[in-house]
């Protein structure tokens, strides 16, 4: 990981992240490039240890790569939620949407376990 990379945590949503009925983000070209690359590599790296199980790596070096791959997961997660909170979230509780709360648990319960 790159020292920035945790600086793209910058999303913002160009022109509302809610619309009753359609539910999309708006993040910038920047933080979806951002992700992408992050992405690609976690990509990389399942092909990695895909390779290792063909090739009968030891268990433990693999087990370590699936811990790597999980962790640059939980990165891009992190990323995404930071940017859901302090965009969509905050847009949806200012126009009265408070059940974004009970979403934004449930979500968050799903990514901690």
């Amino acid at each position: 990981m790159a020292p920035n990379e945790d600086k793209q945590s910058s999303a913002s949503c160009d022109s509302g992240c809610h619309t009753p009925g359609e539910r999309k983000s708006h993040h910038s070209a920047e933080f979806k490039n951002g992700l992408a690359t992050r992405l690609n590599r976690i990509e990389g790296q399942i092909r990695g240890i895909k390779g290792m199980i063909e090739r009968d790596t030891y268990c433990d070096d693999v087990l370590n790569q699936l811990a790597a791959v999980q962790a640059a997961l939980g990165g891009v997660g992190k990323l995404l939620l930071e940017g859901h909170m302090r965009s969509c979230i905050i847009e949806r509780i200012e126009a009265g949407e408070h059940e974004v709360i009970d979403e934004l648990l449930i979500t968050v319960n799903k990514l901690i376990k």
